[in-house]
């Protein structure tokens, strides 16, 4: 996009002086385009189509990571009311998964990234389902996106509540070892910070918390 607008020039080649005797055309309106929703494919047809499909009352699980630097499973059960919105995720699956997948009342583990060492802390409630993201129209903010648009939003986030620490943290080490979660989304595809987790697969995590480290 141009930082300005080209000015007009003052006298055209093709201008005359002889008055014209029609009247001064209106100027057109401006048309301006619609708006679109951010893009998203179809569901049913992606590669997390399982994580956008439940029963009636089904309860979901999901892995969502924060360094503990920026904020902690901690900081979260010192918030008020022990809750805080999820944002400034700037990635269209991630996003994808919180604006259309979570929904109230399904649970995350909270995963301390960059960490030493990287685990599975504790366990959160989605508390309220997806909705825009005011960090992106922010200009002081770290995770300002000068090309979302408030009438359209493109990035969305949710609000999470601390529910429990596990009984012991779960490394990424450890759930690298484990052969019951080999395709754990977090073990396939890394660098989502928002990713879904199997019934068996939260189980598995459980059952690992509640035993010494191998």
């Amino acid at each position: 996009m141009p930082k300005s607008r080209p000015t007009a020039s003052k006298s055209s080649p093709k201008a005359s002086s002889k008055p014209s005797s029609k009247p001064a055309a209106k100027p057109s309106a401006t048309v301006s385009p619609k708006k679109k929703a951010p893009k998203s494919m179809p569901y049913e047809q992606g590669a997390w189509a399982f994580a956008f499909t439940r029963e009636p009352g089904e309860r979901r699980y999901w892995l969502i990571k924060s360094e503990p630097d920026v904020f902690s499973f901690d900081d979260l059960r010192a918030a008020p009311k022990r809750t805080t919105s999820w944002d400034s995720v700037r990635n269209s699956s991630a996003r994808n998964f919180l604006r259309d997948g979570m929904k109230q009342g399904d649970l995350c583990f909270y995963y301390h990234s960059n960490a030493d060492p990287s685990a599975i802390v504790g366990i959160c409630e989605v508390v309220k389902e997806g909705y825009p993201d005011p960090t992106a129209w922010d200009p002081a903010h770290d995770y300002f996106d000068p090309k979302s648009d408030p009438d359209m939003p493109t990035w969305f986030m949710v609000d999470v509540k601390h529910v429990e620490p596990l009984a012991r943290a779960v490394s990424l080490t450890e759930i690298k070892a484990e052969p019951a979660l080999a395709n754990m989304a977090l073990v396939r595809t890394g660098r989502l910070s928002v990713v879904p987790i199997l019934a068996d697969e939260w189980q598995t995590v459980l059952e690992m918390a509640a035993r010494p480290p191998r």
